[in-house]
């Protein structure tokens, strides 16, 4: 198989985590699925890479299906790719979230009803039966983009608590899971300090307590409850009686800022890639849960001057960040949301079909690293080879399906028509005849 120059690094990467056989037959899933513009079932993708395709396509099923791989090793591979673009003084910024992707069928492996926090509201709850994926990103800020690129790099499935009860396994919730895939990154890059953005849902107590606990290596950053309960540390014990877990009682994060006369004005970075002017209100103080201890925060409080926004209360485990550096970090995190956004528009998350266990614990958290892949590829590329991007008035910035039309123009010109005979032929071609050609190959969308 051909494999262009530009590509090798990711494939020397990933090469070591099967065998041969097998690895042959996984890239080329992995270039159709790139060239694929429809749904990302086995079937499909071997109509798309047919000419390429040697072999009967139950051996392309039983890649995802029975092949003997690891998603872990695999993980860690493309993890390391991505963390070598990150300066090695800087702290690695991760945001982790969850999304539910939809799956038909009444025989699909961890298949449960989930809560939708797309179509839901504060009013209502829509509800969606499928896998709940919870996923960790690492944020890397590309010389051609205006905003960060969230690249997911680990990702786990959410069982309810249905499911494990009939499994008569021990239930875990998404924070928890979580806290796991903040501890696999720990054994991965023991040197590198990280910073972990999630949103309310994993501002919990125990995420605290364990970036706590991994102070030396890890920081949180997330949504705090305006009435937590903060308390100062507990006073020197005097040697008679139970020692105190806790100290005086401070005000509530809503009670200190309802008391103060005025915020700080300050403009800070913003959802979207902007600047925002907000006031803002901090402190410090130990965030107490029963049976749990305590754990040293710092929250702000920030309000939207411009009134477009609704308040928010944010934290951190590291009580010597600045206030703005706080904000703006929570911001950041905004941008896995697109990653979500954009999977399932343009890389057909929720069109997989596989049922069994092996297939369903791989091929979506597969289709995610097809995200970070077209990310790598279209930053090696060089600049002669980046053409085919959508430009309007007023963009300043390579989207990722500008990236993703590019890798598949280069994927179609230097992959699939060399190795089918006809890369000669096209470049005999006009350069508008190629141009038509490539753009109703590799649209944008």
């Amino acid at each position: 198989m051909i494999v262009p120059d530009e590509a090798l690094p990711i494939f020397q990467a990933l090469a070591p985590t099967f065998t041969r056989p097998t690895f042959q037959r996984f890239a080329l899933l992995m270039g159709a699925a790139l060239l694929c513009t429809g749904r990302r079932t086995v079937a499909n993708l071997l109509r798309v890479a047919a000419p390429l395709a040697a072999g009967h396509r139950t051996t392309y099923q039983r890649v995802f299906s029975s092949a003997s791989w690891s998603a872990m090793h695999l993980a860690c591979g493309l993890c390391r790719l991505v963390v070598a673009l990150l300066p090695p003084d800087q702290p690695m910024l991760l945001a982790g979230d969850d999304t539910v992707d939809g799956h038909p069928g009444k025989r699909v492996y961890g298949k449960a009803r989930h809560r939708d926090p797309v179509r839901s509201s504060h009013g209502s709850t829509a509800w969606r039966y499928g896998h709940k994926w919870v996923v960790l990103a690492v944020l890397v800020r590309f010389p051609f983009a205006t905003r960060p690129w969230a690249l997911p790099v680990l990702v786990a499935l959410y069982r309810s608590e249905e499911d494990n009860r009939a499994r008569r396994r021990p239930h875990r919730t998404p924070a928890q899971i979580m806290c796991q895939l903040l501890r696999v990154m720990r054994l991965w890059f023991p040197d590198r300090r990280l910073v972990f953005v999630g949103d309310a849902g994993y501002g919990t107590h125990e995420v605290a307590r364990f970036c706590h606990r991994h102070r030396l290596g890890v920081t949180m950053v997330s949504k705090l409850h305006p009435d937590a309960n903060l308390f100062a540390p507990p006073p020197p014990y005097r040697g008679q009686g139970r020692p105190r877990v806790k100290g005086a009682a401070l005000p509530k994060p809503r009670e200190a800022v309802a008391r103060a006369r005025r915020l700080r004005r300050r403009t800070v970075s913003w959802y979207g890639g902007g600047t925002r002017r907000v006031g803002l209100r901090s402190g410090v103080g130990h965030w107490y849960k029963s049976g749990c201890g305590l754990v040293p925060v710092r929250w702000v409080f920030v309000r939207d001057r411009d009134g477009t926004h609704r308040d928010e209360y944010f934290f951190t485990t590291d009580v010597t960040l600045d206030p703005v550096t706080i904000v703006e970090t929570y911001t950041a995190r905004w941008n896995l949301e697109t990653t979500f956004q954009e999977m399932r528009a343009l890389l057909g998350l929720e069109t997989t079909r596989g049922w069994c266990r092996k297939t369903v614990l791989r091929m979506a958290p597969w289709l995610f690293g097809l995200y970070t892949a077209v990310a790598l590829l279209y930053r090696t590329l060089p600049e002669s080879k980046r053409e085919g991007g959508v430009d309007w008035p007023g963009k300043a910035g390579v989207t990722f399906s500008d990236a993703l039309m590019t890798v598949r123009r280069w994927l179609w010109r230097e992959w699939v028509f060399p190795q089918v005979g006809v890369g000669r032929v096209l470049q005999k071609l006009p350069e508008p005849v190629q141009d038509l050609l490539l753009y109703g190959l590799a649209p944008a969308a």
